[in-house]
């Protein structure tokens, strides 16, 4: 045992001597601060990515703020941050400010109302068609429970919506009727977090969140107090078996996945830089989050892109 003992000594001892540091910067290492704001829908694996970037190259920071996809946009073009988290397509005129968009993974928004809601078996049970999500949100020609479900219901609805230029928004509306986020009517709320818990604490309501809000991916249920809606793909009154993946986030993943689930309001979600990237640190963030960073993909709740599409945003870095 002392034999042994020396020998772990004499190991360390030596790991000191030659420089064998785990997780210390070599020389040459990259360095610098990569900061992000924008979509809280890329926000927790962006957090992750930073993580497990920090592990290889210690002598990168990061700062990574939400704010909503319109944020991250605004917030890129003007230079007040290195990457902005867009969960939507990148418009024509953002491009021609300079903005480049690197898909990196895909996810989606989900209809939500509250879990107490007594009306909510019966939902999903028939699950709602899309002309019954235009008539809530665009339309308002649905307003109480009862014009719903045609039952007789008195309770209004109350509809929510993202007071936050959005991403979730904008696919929300465009699945709906093909329209845009300034379409959508009801009672603004703040960014996902906030009205995932609007719709929480009143019975009555519906909303939509991103999927890493609608769900828990500790356990892969959906959050405290939300229940999921479910569409009614194929508009016949009924939930049928292919249509109901809500359970849990796998399952709805793996819809989005075998494009069972229509896109949108699944979507691609992107990092955006202002021009090509000339600085080591983002360069190298961006490679590795398109190669071996999309091993956490999954494992985050999100889908993964296909090795292709993958293969094309890696040809607009330098090489």
């Amino acid at each position: 045992m002392k034999i042994y003992s020396k020998f772990i000594l004499l190991f360390f001892a030596a790991g000191i001597l030659f420089g064998f540091k785990p997780n210390k910067p070599q020389p040459g290492d990259i360095s610098g601060k990569i900061t992000m704001s924008g979509a809280f829908a890329l926000y927790p694996l962006a957090v992750k990515w930073g993580e497990e970037f920090k592990k290889l190259h210690p002598n990168v920071t990061f700062d990574i703020q939400g704010g909503g996809a319109g944020k991250g946009m605004t917030d890129v073009l003007s230079g007040n941050v290195t990457l902005g988290m867009v969960s939507r397509e990148i418009a024509k005129e953002e491009t021609a400010k300079g903005a480049i968009g690197f898909a990196v993974c895909k996810d989606a928004v989900v209809a939500t109302m509250n879990i107490n809601n007594p009306y909510y078996a019966k939902i999903y049970e028939t699950g709602i068609t899309k002309r019954q999500f235009y008539e809530l949100w665009v339309g308002r020609g649905i307003t109480t429970w009862g014009e719903l479900l045609k039952n007789g219901a008195k309770e209004k609805v109350t509809v929510f919506t993202r007071s936050d230029a959005a991403g979730a928004a904008d696919a929300w509306a465009k699945y709906i009727g093909n329209k845009k986020q300034d379409d959508l009517e009801g009672i603004g709320v703040f960014g996902d977090p906030g009205l995932a818990t609007a719709v929480a604490n009143d019975k009555f309501s519906v909303g939509y969140n991103n999927v890493g809000y609608a769900y828990d991916f500790k356990t892969k249920k959906p959050n405290p107090g939300i229940g999921i809606i479910p569409i009614d793909l194929n508009e016949n009154g009924k939930l049928d078996p292919q249509e109901n993946f809500y359970s849990n986030a796998d399952k709805l993943n793996m819809a989005v996945i075998a494009d069972i689930y229509p896109s949108p309001p699944a979507r691609v979600l992107y990092f955006v830089t202002k021009g090509t990237p000339t600085d080591a640190a983002t360069i190298e963030f961006l490679k590795w989050t398109l190669t071996d960073g999309q091993k956490y993909v999954a494992e985050s709740g999100f889908v993964e892109l296909t090795t292709d599409l993958l293969k094309q945003q890696l040809t607009k870095l330098p090489k």
